[in-house]
């Protein structure tokens, strides 16, 4: 279990690089994401356009221009930003940043490194657009093709879809926001519904106002949003921020964290006594599932995992551990993100293999919003979330969502077919 990169290399290498604890797993593994997922959209826009489904825009750009003030003054900020956060790390005082979360989120910085970086950055804004300058600044037409805007749309997607993940979660556990409003600006507490519905309309806007094929975009993107969901849930599993699903009580953990086969009625109410007070928080739901024999060449955890070291520090305590990040569920439960990690990333292959053989322009995408519900639905059944009340009936925010995505899909896919078989050219 590694909460941060500091973790990753302590364990594996044997170091201990205290500056790496910034870097916190489940970020990377989004960042991760976005960076291949950008790639590969790239790719498939290319395709796109140099079949021609897609078509460039043109724009006038202004070239030869000296750096202006509000040019300087932003790279200025954000140089001051990097190095007051950043540098300070390095420069302050390790009890001032044990806590690399809580000190970027907190007003403590270095003021030498933000204005040594600030001045730095602003320099070499001026120093950029110097040497481009011309005697005399031009106009110039330029063809912009979709797969261009890629890191403007991946951009879209970062900002509108954080934006999104995080309102949805707040309307998931209203009581919690309402007790205590900061939680929206935790770094915890991230809904994936959320993210994809707001980022999804972000870039809908984005396509309309450039003139982007919206079906053929949708098409490129089907692959890739699978690809991102799955490598991005690589950070939940190895973060362990609490995305698991109910106790498997066919499994044991001891206090050293490891964990066993063999469990029973008994010792399942054994560690509910035991741990009273974090079962009184928590829940006790929970299921028997012990390994099948035909699957026993697989590891236990991929059935049971204890999640320790998890980053939210939920559970009780690791037996020889101490300081942050000790703690580990004393019944382990369902690995869901691993589970998801491995049906995304199946989904994907589906999709991409399929790209070029389903010619009906959005079919694919109606695809993705079928596939992307059925396996959310699915997993929701063994996984650990706030219930809602709706009519008598105890669905998930998740379960509610990937239904109607499904659903979607499903009429998409029949309305796009039958509007191709009557207009067949259309959408090129």
């Amino acid at each position: 279990m590694y909460p941060n990169l500091y973790y990753v290399f302590k364990d594996f290498f044997g170091v201990e690089w205290k500056f790496l604890s910034i870097v916190n797993s489940f970020g990377f593994f989004v960042a991760i994401a976005f960076i291949l997922s950008a790639m590969v959209l790239a790719k498939e826009l290319k395709r796109k356009s140099s079949e021609g489904l897609l078509q460039p825009t043109e724009m006038t750009i202004t070239v030869g221009h000296p750096a202006t003030i509000v040019e300087i003054l932003m790279n200025a900020f954000f140089g001051f930003l990097f190095g007051y956060k950043i540098l300070g790390l390095f420069l302050l005082n390790s009890n001032v940043t044990e806590d690399p979360q809580q000190y970027i989120f907190s007003g403590i910085g270095s003021w030498p490194g933000g204005i040594a970086l600030a001045v730095l950055f602003g320099f070499l804004k001026w120093y950029e657009k110097n040497k481009q300058k011309l005697p005399k600044p031009e106009k110039r037409t330029v063809r912009v093709w979709p797969q261009d805007r890629v890191g403007e749309i991946t951009i879209l997607a970062l900002v509108f879809g954080l934006l999104g993940a995080k309102l949805f979660d707040t309307f998931e556990n209203w009581d919690t926001f309402v007790k205590d409003p900061s939680t929206f600006f935790s770094v915890s507490g991230l809904t994936f519904y959320g993210g994809l519905i707001c980022a999804a309309l972000a870039i809908w806007w984005y396509a309309r106002k450039h003139k982007i094929g919206f079906w053929h975009l949708n098409d490129a993107a089907a692959p890739t949003l699978m690809l991102a969901y799955g490598l991005g849930r690589i950070g939940c599993q190895v973060a362990g921020d609490g995305d698991w699903g109910i106790y498997n009580a066919a499994f044991m953990t001891d206090a050293a964290g490891n964990v066993m086969g063999g469990g029973t009625v008994e010792t399942f109410n054994q560690a509910l006594q035991a741990n009273t007070q974090f079962f009184s928080h928590t829940g006790t739901e929970h299921a028997f599932f012990a390994k099948p024999g035909f699957l026993s060449f697989l590891p236990d955890w991929m059935f049971a995992y204890n999640y320790p070291h998890n980053v939210n520090e939920t559970g009780v305590q690791l037996a020889n551990c101490t300081g942050k990040f000790c703690n580990h569920l004393p019944v382990p439960a369902f690995p869901t993100p691993f589970y998801e990690i491995v049906a995304s990333l199946i989904i994907f292959g589906i999709l991409w293999s399929l790209r070029k053989k389903i010619k009906v322009p959005g079919a694919l995408f109606a695809l993705y919003l079928m596939f992307n519900g059925l396996e959310r639905f699915l997993v929701e059944k063994i996984r650990v979330n706030t219930r809602m009340n709706i009519l008598g009936f105890h669905p998930t925010q998740a379960e509610v969502i990937s239904t109607l995505l499904f659903l979607t899909g499903l009429v998409l896919w029949f309305w796009l077919h039958k509007k191709h078989r009557a207009q067949p050219v259309a959408g090129k």
